[in-house]
């Protein structure tokens, strides 16, 4: 009678031999994942070379999908994922000191959570750091590489901080009128009739 090592052996074999005709599929699929992690692994690489590297990968893994049988969709998803990132995929190998992936820039960006919860005693993210984040964060991680000298920020492009302005102050507006809605909705729509009809008188 065959012993437990035997009996495990055996339903070893029987599972393998029978997912045998999908394994050739996994074992290219697993390949191109693990090379593309590998180009985007890489410490000393720069961004043109990166780029043209996983580029060159994504448009064979593309005209090959069919090989992967039924992972051709999975396939699929992971070039229309490695689309949707590929605008902000390569920042990380032009600027010194930016991290590559998503759980160093969780605990990059973290610290600032951490030390403002310190310093206001709350839990959840202060309103104003949900409305000014786009500004607060990076200034944050901007000043603990280095200081800024008054010059160098009255240096700034007053274009582009004058565009930063408006999406800040568009957004608090939005946060007020949500908030104005929530305390009082039937006010709130009739506030918006009013305008509405006065500016059609008005026209």
């Amino acid at each position: 009678m065959p012993g437990p090592l035997q009996r495990l052996k055996g339903l070893i074999d029987r599972g393998l031999e029978a997912t045998a005709p999908l394994w050739p599929a996994i074992q290219l699929a697993f390949a191109w994942v693990h090379l593309a992690a590998h180009i985007l692994g890489i410490e000393d690489i720069e961004a043109a070379t990166a780029r043209q590297r996983l580029g060159g990968l994504l448009g064979a893994m593309s005209r090959h999908r069919d090989k992967v049988g039924g992972l051709a969709s999975a396939v699929s998803h992971f070039l229309k994922v490695s689309r949707s990132y590929w605008p902000g995929l390569f920042h990380c190998y032009e600027t010194d000191g930016l991290p590559r992936t998503n759980n160093d820039l969780e605990q990059f960006f973290g610290s600032h959570r951490y030390h403002e919860r310190r310093a206001s005693g709350r839990k959840a993210a202060a309103p104003a750091l949900v409305l000014r984040g786009e500004a607060r964060l990076l200034a944050a991680a901007a000043t603990r590489q280095r200081a800024f000298s008054a010059a160098e920020l009255a240096g700034a492009d007053p274009g582009r901080r004058q565009q930063l302005h408006q999406r800040l102050e568009a957004r608090r507006r939005r946060r007020v009128r949500r908030s104005r809605f929530r305390r009082d909705p039937q006010a709130f729509l009739q506030q918006l009739e009013d305008q509405l009809l006065k500016s059609a008188l008005l026209s």
